[in-house]
Protein backbone atom coordinates (compact mmCIF):
# COMPACT_ATOMS: atom_id res chain seq x y z
CA UNK A 1 0.00 0.00 0.00
CA UNK A 2 1.53 3.34 -1.00
CA UNK A 3 1.43 5.57 2.09
CA UNK A 4 2.84 9.10 2.09
CA UNK A 5 3.11 11.09 5.31
CA UNK A 6 4.17 14.68 5.79
CA UNK A 7 3.51 17.92 7.68
CA UNK A 8 1.19 20.81 6.91
CA UNK A 9 3.87 23.42 6.34
CA UNK A 10 7.59 23.81 6.85
CA UNK A 11 8.83 21.51 9.65
CA UNK A 12 9.33 23.09 13.05
CA UNK A 13 12.87 21.73 13.13
CA UNK A 14 13.82 23.42 9.86
CA UNK A 15 16.30 26.22 10.52
CA UNK A 16 16.00 27.96 7.16
CA UNK A 17 12.17 28.24 7.25
CA UNK A 18 11.91 28.19 3.45
CA UNK A 19 9.84 25.67 1.53
CA UNK A 20 12.83 24.15 -0.28
CA UNK A 21 14.79 23.69 2.94
CA UNK A 22 11.67 22.26 4.52
CA UNK A 23 11.43 19.70 1.70
CA UNK A 24 15.04 18.67 2.36
CA UNK A 25 14.38 18.20 6.06
CA UNK A 26 11.20 16.23 5.39
CA UNK A 27 13.10 13.85 3.11
CA UNK A 28 15.84 13.37 5.72
CA UNK A 29 13.18 12.46 8.29
CA UNK A 30 11.91 9.68 6.03
CA UNK A 31 8.67 11.47 5.07
CA UNK A 32 7.48 11.91 1.49
CA UNK A 33 5.10 14.84 1.17
CA UNK A 34 4.07 18.22 2.53
CA UNK A 35 1.21 20.67 2.21
CA UNK A 36 1.94 24.37 1.79
CA UNK A 37 -0.34 26.43 4.02
CA UNK A 38 -1.49 29.75 2.58
CA UNK A 39 -3.76 30.41 5.61
CA UNK A 40 -5.16 33.84 4.68
CA UNK A 41 -3.56 34.83 1.40
CA UNK A 42 -0.42 34.25 -0.68
CA UNK A 43 2.46 36.66 -0.53
CA UNK A 44 4.05 37.59 -3.92
CA UNK A 45 7.42 37.66 -2.18
CA UNK A 46 7.21 33.85 -1.84
CA UNK A 47 6.81 33.16 -5.57
CA UNK A 48 10.54 32.58 -6.06
CA UNK A 49 10.71 29.81 -3.47
CA UNK A 50 7.45 28.39 -4.82
CA UNK A 51 9.08 27.93 -8.22
CA UNK A 52 12.21 26.38 -6.67
CA UNK A 53 9.96 23.97 -4.77
CA UNK A 54 8.20 23.05 -8.02
CA UNK A 55 11.50 22.28 -9.75
CA UNK A 56 12.66 20.13 -6.82
CA UNK A 57 9.41 18.20 -6.59
CA UNK A 58 9.44 17.54 -10.33
CA UNK A 59 13.01 16.22 -10.32
CA UNK A 60 12.77 14.13 -7.16
CA UNK A 61 9.18 12.87 -7.25
CA UNK A 62 8.41 14.58 -3.95
CA UNK A 63 4.64 15.06 -3.64
CA UNK A 64 3.75 18.71 -3.15
CA UNK A 65 0.27 19.86 -2.10
CA UNK A 66 -1.31 23.21 -1.41
CA UNK A 67 -4.01 24.34 1.04
CA UNK A 68 -5.95 27.37 -0.12
CA UNK A 69 -7.00 30.24 2.16
CA UNK A 70 -8.69 28.88 5.27
CA UNK A 71 -11.52 31.36 5.55
CA UNK A 72 -14.09 30.94 2.79
CA UNK A 73 -17.68 32.08 2.16
CA UNK A 74 -18.71 30.28 -1.00
CA UNK A 75 -22.36 30.09 0.16
CA UNK A 76 -22.52 33.71 1.29
CA UNK A 77 -23.62 36.78 -0.61
CA UNK A 78 -22.37 37.52 -4.12
CA UNK A 79 -19.76 39.88 -2.72
CA UNK A 80 -18.52 37.34 -0.17
CA UNK A 81 -18.38 34.56 -2.77
CA UNK A 82 -16.45 36.71 -5.27
CA UNK A 83 -13.99 37.76 -2.58
CA UNK A 84 -13.40 34.10 -1.73
CA UNK A 85 -12.97 33.10 -5.38
CA UNK A 86 -10.40 35.86 -5.84
CA UNK A 87 -8.31 34.28 -3.07
CA UNK A 88 -8.83 30.86 -4.62
CA UNK A 89 -7.59 32.16 -7.98
CA UNK A 90 -4.22 33.10 -6.49
CA UNK A 91 -3.95 29.65 -4.88
CA UNK A 92 -4.68 27.99 -8.23
CA UNK A 93 -1.91 30.03 -9.88
CA UNK A 94 0.54 29.01 -7.16
CA UNK A 95 -0.44 25.35 -7.48
CA UNK A 96 0.97 25.40 -11.01
CA UNK A 97 4.22 27.01 -9.87
CA UNK A 98 4.85 24.45 -7.10
CA UNK A 99 3.65 21.43 -9.16
CA UNK A 100 0.95 20.66 -6.58
CA UNK A 101 -0.89 17.33 -6.78
CA UNK A 102 -3.80 18.44 -4.59
CA UNK A 103 -5.25 21.89 -3.91
CA UNK A 104 -7.48 21.86 -0.82
CA UNK A 105 -10.33 24.29 -0.17
CA UNK A 106 -12.99 24.89 2.47
CA UNK A 107 -16.55 25.96 1.63
CA UNK A 108 -17.48 27.95 4.71
CA UNK A 109 -20.80 28.60 6.48
CA UNK A 110 -24.07 27.22 5.17
CA UNK A 111 -25.61 30.59 4.45
CA UNK A 112 -29.29 31.16 3.86
CA UNK A 113 -30.09 27.67 2.52
CA UNK A 114 -28.71 25.81 5.52
CA UNK A 115 -27.96 22.09 5.17
CA UNK A 116 -29.96 21.30 2.04
CA UNK A 117 -29.86 19.95 -1.47
CA UNK A 118 -29.87 23.52 -2.79
CA UNK A 119 -26.66 24.27 -0.89
CA UNK A 120 -25.00 21.15 -2.29
CA UNK A 121 -26.00 22.12 -5.83
CA UNK A 122 -24.51 25.59 -5.39
CA UNK A 123 -21.25 24.11 -4.09
CA UNK A 124 -21.11 21.66 -7.01
CA UNK A 125 -21.63 24.48 -9.51
CA UNK A 126 -18.88 26.59 -7.93
CA UNK A 127 -16.36 23.73 -7.87
CA UNK A 128 -17.14 22.81 -11.47
CA UNK A 129 -15.97 26.30 -12.36
CA UNK A 130 -12.86 25.91 -10.18
CA UNK A 131 -11.95 22.65 -11.96
CA UNK A 132 -12.35 24.34 -15.36
CA UNK A 133 -10.20 27.21 -14.17
CA UNK A 134 -7.30 25.04 -12.97
CA UNK A 135 -7.29 23.26 -16.33
CA UNK A 136 -7.09 26.62 -18.10
CA UNK A 137 -4.24 27.74 -15.85
CA UNK A 138 -2.36 24.47 -16.28
CA UNK A 139 -2.77 24.47 -20.05
CA UNK A 140 -1.39 22.06 -22.66
CA UNK A 141 0.80 24.14 -24.98
CA UNK A 142 2.08 22.58 -28.19
CA UNK A 143 5.55 24.10 -27.93
CA UNK A 144 7.51 22.98 -24.88
CA UNK A 145 9.84 25.99 -24.98
CA UNK A 146 6.88 28.26 -24.26
CA UNK A 147 6.71 26.70 -20.80
CA UNK A 148 10.36 25.89 -20.20
CA UNK A 149 10.06 27.22 -16.65
CA UNK A 150 7.35 24.69 -15.85
CA UNK A 151 8.38 21.39 -17.46
CA UNK A 152 5.87 19.43 -15.33
CA UNK A 153 3.00 21.01 -17.30
CA UNK A 154 3.78 18.63 -20.17
CA UNK A 155 4.18 15.46 -18.10
CA UNK A 156 1.72 15.86 -15.22
CA UNK A 157 -2.03 16.18 -14.99
CA UNK A 158 -3.53 19.29 -13.36
CA UNK A 159 -3.89 18.94 -9.60
CA UNK A 160 -7.03 17.49 -8.07
CA UNK A 161 -9.26 20.00 -6.32
CA UNK A 162 -9.81 18.81 -2.75
CA UNK A 163 -13.01 19.62 -0.85
CA UNK A 164 -12.33 19.31 2.87
CA UNK A 165 -14.73 18.09 5.53
CA UNK A 166 -15.48 20.66 8.22
CA UNK A 167 -15.42 20.31 11.98
CA UNK A 168 -18.23 22.62 13.09
CA UNK A 169 -21.99 22.32 12.90
CA UNK A 170 -22.52 25.70 11.22
CA UNK A 171 -20.06 24.97 8.39
CA UNK A 172 -20.87 23.11 5.19
CA UNK A 173 -18.86 19.90 4.91
CA UNK A 174 -20.20 16.71 6.46
CA UNK A 175 -18.82 13.52 4.95
CA UNK A 176 -22.07 12.90 3.09
CA UNK A 177 -22.19 16.46 1.72
CA UNK A 178 -18.61 16.30 0.48
CA UNK A 179 -19.13 12.89 -1.14
CA UNK A 180 -22.30 14.06 -2.90
CA UNK A 181 -20.54 17.05 -4.48
CA UNK A 182 -17.39 15.12 -5.41
CA UNK A 183 -19.55 12.42 -7.00
CA UNK A 184 -21.03 15.03 -9.37
CA UNK A 185 -17.89 17.07 -10.15
CA UNK A 186 -15.06 15.27 -12.00
CA UNK A 187 -11.61 16.51 -11.06
CA UNK A 188 -12.43 16.86 -7.36
CA UNK A 189 -11.47 14.62 -4.46
CA UNK A 190 -12.74 14.40 -0.86
CA UNK A 191 -10.29 15.54 1.79
CA UNK A 192 -11.07 13.45 4.87
CA UNK A 193 -9.99 15.48 7.87
CA UNK A 194 -10.18 12.88 10.64
CA UNK A 195 -10.07 15.47 13.42
CA UNK A 196 -13.05 17.30 11.88
CA UNK A 197 -15.01 14.08 11.32
CA UNK A 198 -14.26 12.93 14.87
CA UNK A 199 -15.31 16.25 16.41
CA UNK A 200 -18.45 16.71 14.34
CA UNK A 201 -19.46 13.13 15.11
CA UNK A 202 -19.08 13.71 18.88
CA UNK A 203 -15.96 11.51 19.08
CA UNK A 204 -17.00 8.86 16.56
CA UNK A 205 -13.59 7.69 15.27
CA UNK A 206 -12.42 5.35 18.03
CA UNK A 207 -11.92 1.86 16.60
CA UNK A 208 -10.49 0.30 13.47
CA UNK A 209 -14.06 -0.68 12.53
CA UNK A 210 -15.00 3.04 12.47
CA UNK A 211 -12.27 3.71 9.90
CA UNK A 212 -13.26 0.65 7.89
CA UNK A 213 -16.85 1.87 7.76
CA UNK A 214 -15.76 5.36 6.66
CA UNK A 215 -13.52 4.19 3.83
CA UNK A 216 -16.05 1.59 2.71
CA UNK A 217 -18.60 4.37 2.39
CA UNK A 218 -16.22 6.50 0.33
CA UNK A 219 -15.22 3.60 -1.90
CA UNK A 220 -18.84 2.53 -2.42
CA UNK A 221 -20.02 5.99 -3.42
CA UNK A 222 -16.99 7.18 -5.38
CA UNK A 223 -14.92 4.12 -6.28
CA UNK A 224 -11.18 4.36 -6.75
CA UNK A 225 -8.36 3.74 -4.32
CA UNK A 226 -6.66 7.15 -3.90
CA UNK A 227 -7.37 9.03 -0.69
CA UNK A 228 -6.17 12.32 0.78
CA UNK A 229 -6.47 12.78 4.55
CA UNK A 230 -5.58 15.17 7.34
CA UNK A 231 -4.88 13.90 10.85
CA UNK A 232 -4.25 15.59 14.19
CA UNK A 233 -5.42 15.45 17.75
CA UNK A 234 -8.44 17.62 18.42
CA UNK A 235 -10.21 19.19 21.35
CA UNK A 236 -13.94 19.25 20.72
CA UNK A 237 -17.20 20.00 22.47
CA UNK A 238 -20.87 19.57 21.49
CA UNK A 239 -20.00 18.38 18.00
CA UNK A 240 -17.63 21.26 17.26
CA UNK A 241 -13.86 21.23 16.87
CA UNK A 242 -12.19 23.83 19.08
CA UNK A 243 -8.53 23.49 18.10
CA UNK A 244 -5.92 20.95 17.06
CA UNK A 245 -3.73 19.27 19.67
CA UNK A 246 -0.90 16.79 19.55
CA UNK A 247 -2.13 13.26 18.98
CA UNK A 248 -1.03 11.90 22.36
CA UNK A 249 -3.23 14.41 24.22
CA UNK A 250 -6.41 13.76 22.25
CA UNK A 251 -9.16 11.17 22.43
CA UNK A 252 -8.63 10.74 18.68
CA UNK A 253 -5.92 8.08 18.55
CA UNK A 254 -3.91 7.03 15.53
CA UNK A 255 -3.46 3.40 16.63
CA UNK A 256 -6.92 2.25 15.40
CA UNK A 257 -6.28 3.97 12.06
CA UNK A 258 -2.90 2.25 11.80
CA UNK A 259 -4.49 -1.09 12.67
CA UNK A 260 -7.07 -0.64 9.92
CA UNK A 261 -4.40 0.31 7.38
CA UNK A 262 -2.26 -2.71 8.31
CA UNK A 263 -5.13 -5.21 8.11
CA UNK A 264 -7.33 -3.86 5.30
CA UNK A 265 -5.46 -1.01 3.61
CA UNK A 266 -3.41 -2.83 1.00
CA UNK A 267 -5.76 -1.65 -1.77
CA UNK A 268 -5.33 2.04 -0.86
CA UNK A 269 -3.09 4.80 -2.22
CA UNK A 270 -3.08 7.14 0.76
CA UNK A 271 -1.64 10.56 1.58
CA UNK A 272 -1.86 11.73 5.21
CA UNK A 273 -0.99 15.29 6.20
CA UNK A 274 -0.21 16.05 9.84
CA UNK A 275 -2.17 19.11 11.03
CA UNK A 276 -0.87 18.65 14.56
CA UNK A 277 0.88 21.55 16.31
CA UNK A 278 3.91 19.25 16.37
CA UNK A 279 3.81 18.90 12.56
CA UNK A 280 6.64 16.59 11.50
CA UNK A 281 6.98 15.04 14.98
CA UNK A 282 3.42 13.70 14.87
CA UNK A 283 3.89 12.73 11.22
CA UNK A 284 6.81 10.54 12.30
CA UNK A 285 4.73 9.32 15.26
CA UNK A 286 2.09 8.14 12.79
CA UNK A 287 4.74 6.49 10.63
CA UNK A 288 6.09 4.58 13.62
CA UNK A 289 2.66 3.35 14.66
CA UNK A 290 1.88 2.24 11.13
CA UNK A 291 5.16 0.28 10.99
CA UNK A 292 4.41 -1.31 14.38
CA UNK A 293 0.93 -2.31 13.26
CA UNK A 294 2.39 -3.93 10.16
CA UNK A 295 4.99 -5.78 12.25
CA UNK A 296 2.34 -7.06 14.66
CA UNK A 297 0.23 -8.29 11.76
CA UNK A 298 3.21 -10.08 10.21
CA UNK A 299 4.05 -11.69 13.56
CA UNK A 300 0.49 -12.97 13.93
CA UNK A 301 0.54 -14.33 10.40
CA UNK A 302 3.92 -15.99 11.00
CA UNK A 303 2.66 -17.63 14.23
CA UNK A 304 -0.44 -18.90 12.45
CA UNK A 305 1.64 -20.36 9.64
CA UNK A 306 4.02 -21.98 12.14
CA UNK A 307 1.09 -23.50 14.02
CA UNK A 308 -0.30 -24.93 10.79
CA UNK A 309 3.09 -26.44 9.87
CA UNK A 310 3.49 -28.01 13.32
CA UNK A 311 0.06 -29.56 13.12
CA UNK A 312 0.80 -30.90 9.64
CA UNK A 313 4.11 -32.45 10.76
CA UNK A 314 2.44 -33.99 13.80
CA UNK A 315 -0.21 -35.57 11.62
CA UNK A 316 2.45 -36.98 9.28
CA UNK A 317 4.47 -38.44 12.19
CA UNK A 318 1.47 -40.25 13.61
CA UNK A 319 0.85 -41.84 10.24
CA UNK A 320 -2.50 -42.77 8.85
CA UNK A 321 -4.81 -44.77 11.19
CA UNK A 322 -4.53 -48.56 10.86
CA UNK A 323 -7.26 -49.93 8.69
CA UNK A 324 -9.25 -52.95 9.98
CA UNK A 325 -9.27 -55.87 7.53
CA UNK A 326 -12.40 -56.14 5.49
CA UNK A 327 -14.95 -58.55 6.96
CA UNK A 328 -14.68 -61.99 5.47
CA UNK A 329 -17.70 -63.88 4.36
CA UNK A 330 -18.40 -66.90 6.55
CA UNK A 331 -18.99 -69.94 4.38
CA UNK A 332 -20.97 -72.58 6.22
CA UNK A 333 -19.84 -76.15 5.62
CA UNK A 334 -22.57 -78.29 4.09
CA UNK A 335 -24.30 -80.48 6.63
CA UNK A 336 -24.02 -84.12 5.50
CA UNK A 337 -27.36 -85.78 4.99
CA UNK A 338 -28.24 -88.50 7.46
CA UNK A 339 -28.05 -92.01 6.03
CA UNK A 340 -31.24 -93.91 6.07
CA UNK A 341 -31.10 -97.09 8.19
CA UNK A 342 -30.41 -100.16 6.17
CA UNK A 343 -33.29 -102.58 6.14
CA UNK A 344 -32.66 -105.94 7.72
CA UNK A 345 -32.81 -108.98 5.54
CA UNK A 346 -35.80 -111.11 6.24
CA UNK A 347 -34.97 -114.73 6.90
CA UNK A 348 -36.94 -117.20 4.93
CA UNK A 349 -37.10 -119.54 7.96
CA UNK A 350 -37.73 -118.23 11.43
CA UNK A 351 -36.51 -120.33 14.35
CA UNK A 352 -37.60 -120.38 17.97
CA UNK A 353 -34.08 -119.47 19.02
CA UNK A 354 -34.31 -116.15 17.29
CA UNK A 355 -37.60 -115.33 18.94
CA UNK A 356 -36.16 -116.05 22.34
CA UNK A 357 -33.38 -113.63 21.76
CA UNK A 358 -35.85 -110.92 20.94
CA UNK A 359 -37.76 -111.56 24.12
CA UNK A 360 -34.62 -111.14 26.16
CA UNK A 361 -33.97 -107.76 24.65
CA UNK A 362 -37.43 -106.56 25.43
CA UNK A 363 -37.59 -107.61 29.07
Amino acid sequence: MPLRLGPAGVPLSCKGRTIVEGMDDITVLGLETMEIQTVRTIQPAHFDQYWQAGILSHKTGFQMNLHGPYYAELLGSTRERNRTLTKFEVALQVSKIVNARHVVFHVGPYGEDGPSREANEKVATIFSGIVDRIRDIWGRPEEEEDYAAFPWVHSEEPPLIGIETSGRQELWGTVDEVLEVVNHVPGTVPVLNMAHIHARGHGCMRTSEDYAELFDKVRTRLGGSKFYCHFAGVEHRMGNALHYTQIKKSDLKFEPFAEFLAEDGDWMDLTIISDSPLLEHDAMFMQQHHDKARERLLEIMARDEQRIRVMARSAEADGPPAESPPPQEVVEAPVPAKEAPKPKKASSMMSFEDEGDDDDDLF
